[in-house]
């Protein structure tokens, strides 16, 4: 299969069927937001240990997250859909599954704390910004709504694991402080310092 096409040479792209569509229609933007976001998770796995159990968990999620990008570049009709009813159900048990381990949150939290934990964070905000683009896409196309359902509940299921990962390693969640004043001005001391550890 050869890999470019030159279709985007003149900014259109082709979805499932072989409709041409705008590079930046949004829902071009909705199923390659999907992509970034299924990458991330990718790059995320390789950073857990080979015996952790959540590596099986995100392999499961990458594939739903292709199905996700699949039915997106299908117009309605070309083929079945693939995300249904029983992908919702799964991420709802493994929500609902992680918002009982660690205790119950009474304020914001920042995003942070453990390496794995932030990572999970920014997938969070990858799958926001997928369904922003999903929301702009059904504005104008018919889309599987199953999708959308999907992808709001990434987010929540992001946020309840970065929590866990924290509780499991001991990192507090750090809570947010409306107007806290934290740092302190970097110094040259302090630039003169970091320097000499570098040589």
């Amino acid at each position: 299969m050869q890999l470019y096409t030159k279709t985007g040479d003149k900014g259109l792209t082709k979805l499932v069927g072989g409709q041409s569509v705008a590079k930046d229609a949004e829902r071009v933007n909705a199923y390659g937001t999907i992509d970034e976001l299924n990458s991330w998770i990718g790059y995320t796995i390789t950073k857990l240990d080979k015996d952790d159990k959540l590596r099986d968990e995100l392999l499961q999620l990458q594939h739903y997250l292709f199905d996700c990008g699949s039915d997106l570049s299908t117009p309605q009709g070309v083929y079945p859909y693939k995300v249904d009813q029983q992908l919702i159900d799964w991420i709802e048990e493994r929500i609902d599954t992680y918002a009982e381990i660690p205790s119950a949150l009474e304020r914001f939290i920042l995003p942070g704390g453990d390496e794995i934990a932030s990572m999970i964070h920014v997938a969070r905000t990858i799958a926001r910004r997928a369904e922003r683009h999903i929301v702009g896409a059904m504005w104008t196309t018919e889309i599987n709504n199953n999708v959308l359902i999907f992808v709001n509940r990434l987010s929540d299921y992001f946020f309840a694991l970065a929590r866990v990962i924290n509780f499991t390693k001991n990192q507090e969640d750090i809570a947010y402080e409306r107007g806290a004043k934290v740092f302190h001005n970097i110094t040259k001391a302090d630039v003169e310092r970091w320097a000499s550890k570098r040589q």
